[in-house]
C-alpha cells in the first residue's frame, strides 16, 4: 500500500490510497480503506487474475469499478475468444472494462468537497476514484538468494534443479522466487501459482533434509470465478505451443454441462489445442455458470495431459454419467471429438492440396 498525503486549502489532512495487492497485509490495507471511510469507487489497474477478482469483490461490495486492461481482451492468461466471454460477464454486472489500454499517471485531486484521484490513461481518458489498485503482475523477488551467490535465470527467477536444489550446495528455493519446470515445454519458465509453491515447498523441504524427491513438473493448471463464471485452463495456449515447436490446432465448442432434459443445464464454452502433426493434447479452456463442475472438467484434461495423452485418448476415459450432473458422453470428450474431426478435415484439405 501506498499513502498519498496532501492539504486542502483549509489545512485539514486527507489521505489518497494506492494500493499494490502482493501480501496479506496489502489486503488487509484495502480492507480498512473500505471499512474506516466512505468509499464509492474504485480503478484497477491491469486485468489478470487478481484485478479480475477484485473487480468482483469491490462490485460486490457496491462500488462502482472501472478496470483498465493493457491488453485486447481481458484475462490474458486464457485464449481471446474465451477472454472476451469474460469482459462480457464483468460488464454485465456493472464494471466499466477499458481495453487496450495502460494507467499513465495518477493524480490527486482535493478541493472543498473533498479528495479523490484521477487515473489518465494511455489514450486519454482521465478516471476518478476514490481507490485505485494495482495488479500489474509479480517479479520474483532474488536479492537475498544473489547475495547468497546462487545464480538467476533469463527470467529473473532463481535457478533450481528438479530437486530445487539452486547453483549453491544446500540451498534450496520453492515458490515464486523461483523458475519452474513445465512438464509440456520440457524446460523452465516463470508461473507464479499457490499449488506449485506448495509441491516445491514440500520437495525442497523432503530434499533438505535428506530426501530425493523430484518435482513433476507444472502444467500451468488454474481457475478463476467471475461473478457467475468459472474460467480455468491446462496445458499451453497456441501462440506458446507455436513458440515451443509444436503444430497447434485449436477448437471452440459449447455444449451443455449436463442433459438438457434436466433442468438447470447451463452451457459450457470449451476451447481445445492438440498438435495437428501428432495428435497429441496441448490444453483446454472452459468457461461457464460456476455451477458447472468447470474446475474439476479442467482436471480431467491436467491429468490426461500428464500422461502425455493424445486427444484421442480422452474419449477412452471412463468419466462418470448422471443426467443432473453430465452427459454419457462428457462435455470434455465433446470437445475431444469436434477436435479430432477438425484434424481429419484439415489433413485431408491439405491432402487434396497436392
Amino acid at each position: 500500500m501506498r499513502f498519498l498525503r496532501t492539504h486542502n486549502g483549509e489545512g485539514r489532512s486527507s489521505t489518497i490510497d494506492v494500493f499494490l495487492l502482493h501480501t496479506m497485509a496489502d489486503s488487509f490495507a484495502v480492507q480498512s480503506a473500505l471499512t474506516e471511510r466512505p468509499t464509492h469507487s474504485a480503478v484497477l489497474i491491469g486485468a489478470g487474475y487478481i484485478g479480475i477478482e477484485m473487480a468482483d469483490a469491490l462490485t460486490q461490495r457496491g462500488l462502482e469499478v472501472t478496470l483498465l486492461s493493457r491488453s485486447q481482451t481481458v484475462l490474458p492468461a486464457v485464449d481471446p475468444t474465451l477472454g472476451a466471454l469474460v469482459a462480457e460477464e464483468l460488464r454485465r454486472h456493472g464494471v466499466r472494462v477499458q481495453t487496450g489500454v495502460s494507467a499513465a499517471r495518477i493524480d490527486r485531486i482535493t478541493d472543498r468537497s473533498g479528495s479523490g484521484l484521477t487515473v489518465a490513461d494511455s489514450v486519454g481518458s482521465r478516471h476518478a476514484a476514490d481507490i485505485v489498485v494495482v495488479s500489474v503482475g509479480v517479479r520474483p523477488a532474488t536479492a537475498l538468494a544473489q547475495s547468497a551467490g546462487v545464480l538467476v535465470g533469463t527470467t529473473g527467477a532463481i535457478c533450481v534443479n528438479r530437486h530445487m536444489e539452486t547453483s549453491v550446495p544446500d540451498i534450496f528455493a520453492a515458490g515464486d522466487c523461483v523458475e519452474t519446470y513445465h512438464q509440456l515445454l520440457g524446460g523452465y519458465s516463470y508461473l507464479s501459482l499457490g499449488t506449485v509453491a506448495h509441491k516445491q515447498g514440500r520437495i525442497a523441504g523432503e530434499n533438505a533434509i535428506g530426501g530425493r524427491r523430484e518435482f513433476a513438473g507444472t502444467l500451468g493448471t488454474q481457475s478463476l470465478k467471475v461473478f457467475d463464471l468459472t474460467v480455468a485452463r491446462t496445458g499451453l495456449l497456441e501462440h506458446e505451443a507455436k513458440r515451443a515447436g509444436f503444430d497447434p490446432m485449436k477448437v471452440v465448442i459449447e455444449a451443455s454441462d449436463h442433459k438438457a432434459y434436466y433442468p438447470g443445464a447451463v452451457p459450457l464454452h470449451i476451447l481445445m489445442t492438440g498438435d495437428r502433426a501428432t495428435g497429441r493434447l496441448l490444453g483446454a479452456e472452459i468457461v461457464g455458470h460456476r455451477r458447472a463442475e468447470i474446475s474439476k472438467r479442467i482436471d480431467i484434461v491436467a491429468t490426461a495431459l500428464f500422461r502425455d495423452a493424445s486427444v484421442e485418448d480422452l474419449n477412452d476415459m471412463d468419466l462418470s454419467y448422471t443426467p443432473p450432473y453430465s452427459s454419457p458422453w462428457d462435455p470434455i470428450q465433446i470437445a475431444a471429438q469436434a477436435w479430432t474431426a477438425a484434424r481429419v478435415k484439415a489433413v485431408k484439405s491439405h491432402d487434396e492440396s497436392f
